[in-house]
């Protein structure tokens, strides 16, 4: 499944508040259930963990170990079949601090199925599954070649997968006797090209049929010169060709020849994953210096051109960690309402302006997603930065994390 960058954004939060989940002992429960695993035999395995968790010697742990377990059947008992991903189930008494613990339960539906069936009981939820769906994941063609053998693959995210090995028919350098040096030379050169051609045929076969939104690009590695030759002869379908980022020293050729052009590439392959980011912040920051000044950033005049529909592209930073809540009157012959960014749970929420009750959370929301979905009805693109590069965290210290590219100008507020 590819995320949307709200998505994306959603599932990293969600990964953050399972993480900051601490138990004080081996009492939280992690589950992930494939889409094909019986729940009866989940059930079963959990009955026999309940009569073994009895030999824990602390009474507290013990307790809190079946207590963790208890839940977790229960739990199971609302679920008759996995759904099409599967199903995480996070159980067990987490630490709240005062000496005091309170259980926690959590069922989710992953992005991207599961495969193998775990049980983890630790101090902490076992996240790294989730953590791998929430990776990049992009392809990349991958192509390691010399004149003896080759070999094709993909990058997917940060999983390699070899697709095909080669070899050839090239002869070595030296000739057998009886052949003039001439003719052996053109023999081999005739050979090397038969085999550069059927590398080409293979990575066609192979890359062609992804399509060409997900083929980010091809990276192809190899010594000197053979890489050159092959990437000059046009040996490559033209879609291709096009897509061609590098051409990598690497020493081996065969299937852990892949994992080595990976590792060649990393300059490569960090800088694509910014390159989107940048250009949309080098974009807003030429907007926002030009005569017509199509840029806006802080909370409160982005808001104010999304309601008017104003907003082509909505920038927000991943950083963002602020909630939007609506704010009611705890007075109930009072009518007063209203909205408020916060930056923490511990925030106050004051007092009516009206009659000078106490005011109230009624709801709170992300403000990312908040923002996004104001975006949205206007059919304006959302994109969510990292911090991980110069202009992303300009965005985040100069600007607020808040920022958009406008359609036309509008009046400041």
């Amino acid at each position: 499944m590819e995320f949307t960058a709200q998505e994306r954004y959603e599932f990293k939060r969600l990964l953050d508040g399972l993480r900051s989940k601490k138990g004080r002992g081996t009492e939280l429960i992690s589950l992930y259930i494939p889409p094909d695993k019986q729940i009866s035999d989940v059930t079963s395995q959990l009955r026999e963990e309940y009569g073994q968790a009895s030999n824990i010697k602390s009474r507290v742990t013990r307790l809190s170990v079946q207590g963790s377990l208890e839940s977790a059947m229960s739990r199971l008992k609302l679920i008759p079949k996995p759904p099409e991903n599967g199903v995480v189930l996070f159980i067990g008494s987490v630490d709240i601090g005062a000496n005091r613990t309170e259980l926690f339960s959590a069922a989710l539906e992953p992005p991207d199925p599961i495969v193998t069936y775990r049980y983890h009981c630790d101090s902490s939820f076992y996240l790294e599954p989730l953590e791998e769906m929430l990776a990049d994941k992009r392809t990349f063609g991958l192509i390691v070649l010399d004149r003896r053998e080759a070999a094709i693959g993909l990058l997917k995210g940060k999983y390699i997968e070899s697709l095909k090995t080669l070899t050839s028919t090239v002869p070595g350098k030296q000739r057998k006797g009886g052949q003039s040096s001439h003719r052996f030379q053109q023999l081999r050169l005739i050979a090397i090209h038969d085999f550069y051609k059927r590398i080409g045929e293979s990575a066609n076969d192979a890359f062609l049929p992804i399509d060409p939104k997900d083929l980010e690009g091809i990276l192809i590695g190899g010594p000197s010169p053979t890489k050159e030759e092959f990437v000059e002869g046009g040996f490559l379908h033209h879609e291709l060709q096009r897509k061609v980022l590098a051409a990598l020293d690497v020493s081996y050729t065969d299937e852990s020849g892949l994992n080595e052009l990976v590792d060649a590439a990393q300059e490569q392959l960090s800088d694509l994953e910014v390159t989107q980011d940048k250009e949309i912040m080098r974009r807003f920051m030429r907007e926002l210096v030009s005569d017509k000044g199509l840029a806006a950033y802080g909370e409160k005049e982005v808001r104010h051109n999304l309601v008017l529909g104003a907003v082509d592209v909505l920038i927000l930073s991943e950083d963002l960690r602020k909630t939007r809540a609506k704010i009611v009157c705890t007075n109930r012959s009072c009518d007063y309402t209203d909205s408020q960014t916060r930056s923490g749970s511990s925030e106050p929420v004051g007092t009516c302006l009206k009659c000078s009750s106490p005011l109230t959370i009624e709801e709170e929301v992300d403000i990312v997603s908040d923002l996004s979905k104001l975006a949205e009805m206007s059919g304006a693109e959302v994109k969510i930065i990292s911090t991980e590069f110069e202009e992303g965290a300009q965005l985040f210290r100069a600007f607020g994390g808040i920022a958009a590219i406008l359609r036309y100008k509008t009046s400041h507020i």
